[in-house]
C-alpha cells in the first residue's frame, strides 16, 4: 500500500505507513482511535521533507494549496533594513523578525508575501489591525483580500484573521495556506493562540513583533511555532531616520500629604505580612505564594486590600493629575496620547480635563470617531488604559504620557512606538510620570531595562553613512 498523507482536524494523518518508516520519521505516533499513524499538523513541512530524503513514495492528499502569482499594483523602495531582513527570512522562508512600531513591517510581509507566491493567512490580535491589514494589503495587491474575524467569514488566497478566529477554523482550514503570517507574534505562545500555528500544515511562517519577550519566558514556544529569530533592529538603530528622533523624561512627582499617609500606612501593613509570612517575589511563584496566603486568614485578606490601595495611590494620585494639566498646557499644538494602567484612572483624567477616552469598553462607531478626530487635529489629546498599546496608527502623535503602567518592557516599548512614525520635522517626547519614593519607582525601572532608553546606535543611511539623531 503506497503512504498518503491526509489532513484531519489539525493533524496529519498517515495512511498505509509500514513499521520500517518508523526510523526515519521523527513525532509520529499511534492513534489507537483510528488505527493510523498521526502527527501535527505544524510538523508538515519536516515530515514531507524527511520523506523525500529518504526517497519514500507518498501520496499527499493533505496540502489543498498550489503557488499563485500575487500581482502588485504598485512597486516597493524598501529601506536598507527591510531589504536585510527580507533576505535572511527568505532564506529559510521561516522565522521572526524584530522591527519597532512604525519601521514597515507590513510593508515587508507585502514583499515577502508576493516573493512566496502561496496563499497567505495574516494573523493579528485585534479587529482595528484587520482592518488596517486589509486597506494596505488591498492598496498592494490585485487579488482581493479577504477577512475572518468581527462577523465576517470571507476566506480569499489572501486572508486576514483575528487569532481568536483563526484558532475556531484551523482545524477544517489548517490545509488551505502555505504562509502564515503571525503579527504581535508574541501573543503566539499563549495557552490557546498556539494552536493556530500547530493545527496549520503552513511550511513558510513569518513572525512579526516589536518586542519578541515575554513575561513568562514562552519565546522559545515561538521560535519552535513560527522559526528562529531572523532579524532584529532596534528602535535606538532607526531613531532619526526610518523613525522620529525621541526623548524620554522621567518625572518624579511628590504625592499631596493626605494621599503620602494613607499610603505610608497601607505600604506598611502590606510589607509587613509579606515579612511575616516569609513571602518573596524573587521567587518564580511567589505573586501565586501571596494570593493563597492573603486568602486564608482575616490578616492576609487585609493585607491584600493594603496591597492594592497602595498601588492604586501611588499610581494614581491627585498629584499627578495636577502635573499632567501641567503638561498638557505646556505641549500646546501637539498631538498627545495619554497613558493609563486602568480605565478608572483613563476615565478619571477625561472626565477632569473633557478628553476622549478610548478603553474595550469603547464602542467601535465612537472608537473609529475619536481616531479621526485625533488625526484630522480636531481632538489634540486621546486619553487611553492599553487598547492603544499596539497596533492603531496614529501617525501624529509626537507626545505621550505614561500616567501609569505596569512593569513589562513591552508594554513601554510599544508605548514609545507609538509616538514614533516619522514626519518631517518630528521630535517625539515619551513623560513618564512616577510618583516619587514609592513602589512604583521599582515598576519604572524594571520596565525600562530595554536599550530603547539608552544612548544611540545608528544603523548606516542609504549612502553608507550614519546619521545623527536625538535620543
Amino acid at each position: 500500500m503506497t503512504l498518503s498523507l491526509h489532513f484531519d482536524k489539525g493533524t496529519i494523518q498517515l495512511h498505509g505507513m509500514a513499521g520500517r518508516y518508523m526510523q526515519h520519521l521523527d513525532g509520529i505516533s499511534w492513534d489507537e482511535r483510528t488505527n493510523s499513524y498521526r502527527t501535527p499538523a505544524a510538523n508538515y513541512r519536516k515530515l514531507v521533507t524527511a520523506l523525500c530524503e529518504k526517497n519514500i513514495s507518498f501520496q499527499d492528499h493533505a496540502r489543498k494549496f498550489s503557488a499563485e502569482t500575487f500581482v502588485l499594483k504598485k512597486n516597493i523602495r524598501p529601506r536598507s533594513f527591510q531589504s536585510e531582513a527580507a533576505e535572511a527570512w527568505l532564506s529559510e522562508k521561516h522565522g521572526v523578525v524584530t522591527l519597532p512600531t512604525g519601521a514597515g513591517k507590513t510593508i515587508l510581509a507585502v514583499m515577502l508575501i508576493a516573493e512566496t507566491g502561496r496563499p497567505t493567512l495574516i494573523h493579528v490580535p485585534t479587529i482595528d489591525l484587520m482592518r488596517q491589514w486589509k486597506e494596505v494589503l488591498s492598496e498592494y495587491f490585485e487579488t482581493p483580500i479577504g477577512l475572518l474575524g468581527g462577523g465576517i467569514n470571507d476566506i480569499q488566497t489572501i486572508t486576514v484573521a483575528t487569532y481568536d478566529s483563526a484558532l475556531i477554523h484551523v482545524t477544517h482550514q489548517g490545509n488551505l495556506f502555505g504562509l502564515l503570517v503571525f503579527d504581535e507574534c508574541h501573543h503566539l505562545p499563549g495557552e490557546q493562540n498556539q494552536f493556530t500555528a500547530l493545527g496549520s500544515i503552513a511550511p513558510f511562517r513569518l513572525g512579526l513583533t516589536a518586542t519578541p519577550e515575554r513575561a513568562d519566558g514562552k519565546e522559545q514556544v515561538l521560535y519552535e511555532l513560527c522559526g528562529p529569530l531572523c532579524y532584529e533592529v532596534h528602535i535606538d538603530e532607526l531613531s532619526g531616520r526610518t523613525l522620529a528622533p525621541y526623548v524620554v523624561e522621567t518625572i518624579e512627582v511628590d504625592m499631596r500629604p493626605e494621599e503620602r499617609e494613607q499610603y505610608e500606612i497601607s505600604r506598611e501593613c502590606y510589607t509587613d505580612f509579606l515579612r511575616k509570612a516569609r513571602i518573596s517575589f524573587q521567587h518564580p511563584s511567589g505573586w501565586a505564594i501571596f494570593l493563597r496566603r492573603t486568602s486564608e486568614s482575616p490578616e492576609g485578606r487585609k493585607a491584600f486590600k493594603a496591597y492594592l490601595l497602595q498601588k492604586k495611590l501611588s499610581q494614581a494620585s491627585g498629584a499627578k493629575v495636577d502635573r499632567l494639566w501641567e503638561l498638557i498646557q505646556q505641549h500646546k499644538g501637539d498631538r498627545m496620547l495619554v497613558f493609563t494602567q486602568d480605565n478608572e484612572m483613563a476615565y478619571r483624567i477625561g472626565n477632569n480635563f473633557l478628553l476622549p477616552v478610548l478603553t474595550h469598553h469603547t464602542k467601535l462607531p465612537e472608537r473609529e470617531a475619536f481616531l479621526k478626530s485625533f488625526r484630522s487635529g480636531e481632538y489634540p489629546i486621546l486619553v487611553t488604559s492599553k487598547v492603544l498599546n499596539e497596533g492603531v496608527d496614529v501617525p501624529d502623535a509626537n507626545v505621550g504620557m505614561i500616567v501609569s503602567g505596569s512593569g513589562s518592557i513591552r508594554e513601554h516599548v510599544q508605548r514609545l512606538g507609538r509616538i514614533l512614525r516619522a514626519r518631517p520635522g518630528k521630535q517625539a517626547i515619551l513623560y513618564e510620570l512616577v510618583s516619587k519614593d514609592t513602589g512604583e519607582y521599582f515598576t519604572n525601572q524594571r520596565r525600562r531595562k530595554h536599550r530603547a532608553y539608552e544612548g544611540p546606535v545608528v544603523l548606516p543611511d542609504e549612502s553608507g553613512q550614519n546619521s545623527a539623531q536625538i535620543n
